[in-house]
């Protein structure tokens, strides 16, 4: 539990996984939250990120270390005190083309079983691999639980089109505003470093719950992003990707399919030869992750704090986003006094 704060009240744009852990954080540390966004937990629309992402807990040798160490920290912790919440342990094997065998990996410390792969064990043309048992969430079962718990803590929910922060704060009335809109910041902090990141994968059903494809998630960095990753809870493996930056094409590209499942095959030994397109492909996805060139931007304007850009990883960031976005908020109140 966060300790806690003289109490404020504090709006927040945005209901994706960046806007409801801050709220999260925002509320324990005693505020009063209001969440306002077009799109809430329970819809399914490519025009918010959240729903379709992989959420591989996967940390990112690049990207700032401070807010991914602090972020798992709080995933594990919510492994350990709430597993309903979506949330759990599987063996991740990670390989990349564009770093070398000899790169440091920051986050042994974390995950200090963590075994650097020998040439002989890494995916085709692959430079550095290692495996470790990290942590996955299944959005399908984490956004519902955040969304109760936030409710149950008594933050607000109001579903409406934001047009300005200053709208934001009319329809809030609160003391300090937390812009968490994703790509909604390009209009909102007329960002013009915003851009959307088109994604697609496909949702293949396994319901075997003995299979090792829900035991173990497999991604590939560099030249390509492709991934197989385990949703147990909803009985099936996201497998993927693309990255398409600037795309704004919200139908499925069915053309997509073959190589997503070639790839898929070539870095992890054939797993998915089994896979039929026209019968296992329960469906395809369409997302866009909130982009942002030169990365996120976790920062205090005032009596604003945006926290927005974390492009598609921000199952990884949240919680370390929401931590720096409650530290803003407690350095604002101060500048108040």
């Amino acid at each position: 539990m966060a300790s806690r704060d003289a109490p404020l009240w504090i709006g927040v744009v945005g209901a994706g996984v960046v806007g409801l852990t801050s709220a999260l954080c925002l509320v324990e540390a005693g505020h009063h939250v209001t969440v306002v966004a077009d799109h809430m937990p329970g819809d399914f629309t490519s025009e918010w990120a959240s729903p379709w992402a992989g959420a591989l807990l996967a940390p990112h040798l690049e990207g700032d270390k401070d807010l991914q160490r602090d972020s798992l920290r709080h995933w594990h912790t919510l492994l350990a005190k709430h597993p309903e919440s979506g949330v759990r342990e599987v063996e991740i094997t990670e390989f990349d083309d564009d770093q070398s065998e000899e790169s440091p990996i920051w986050f042994t410390s974390i995950y200090p079983q963590l075994r650097r792969l020998p040439p002989a064990e890494l995916a085709p043309g692959a430079t550095l691999g290692f495996t470790y048992r990290g942590l996955v969430v299944d959005p399908n079962v984490f956004l519902p639980w955040i969304f109760t718990t936030l409710q149950h803590k008594g933050v607000s929910f109001i579903r409406r089109h934001v047009s300005s922060l200053e709208e934001l704060k009319q329809i809030t009335r609160a003391d300090i505003l937390v812009n968490a809109s994703g790509l909604g910041a390009r209009v909102l902090a007329a960002d013009e470093k915003v851009h959307p990141v088109r994604g697609q994968t496909m949702f293949i059903s396994c319901r075997d719950e003995d299979s090792t494809h829900h035991k173990q998630a497999v991604i590939y960095h560099g030249s390509h992003y492709t991934y197989a990753i385990p949703r147990k809870p909803s009985g099936g493996i996201i497998l993927g990707g693309v990255s398409q930056a600037s795309n704004t094409n919200t139908a499925v590209d069915f053309s997509l399919r073959p190589d997503m499942l070639r790839r898929v095959n070539e870095v992890t030994g054939n797993s998915f030869d089994w896979v039929d397109l026209d019968k296992d492909v329960v469906r395809d996805i369409v997302g866009f992750r909130p982009g942002r060139t030169g990365g996120p931007r976790v920062e205090r304007v005032g009596k604003v704090v945006h926290a927005y850009g974390v492009g598609g990883l921000g199952y990884l960031f949240a919680f370390g986003v929401a931590a720096k976005v409650t530290e803003l908020v407690r350095a604002t109140t101060k500048a108040m006094l």
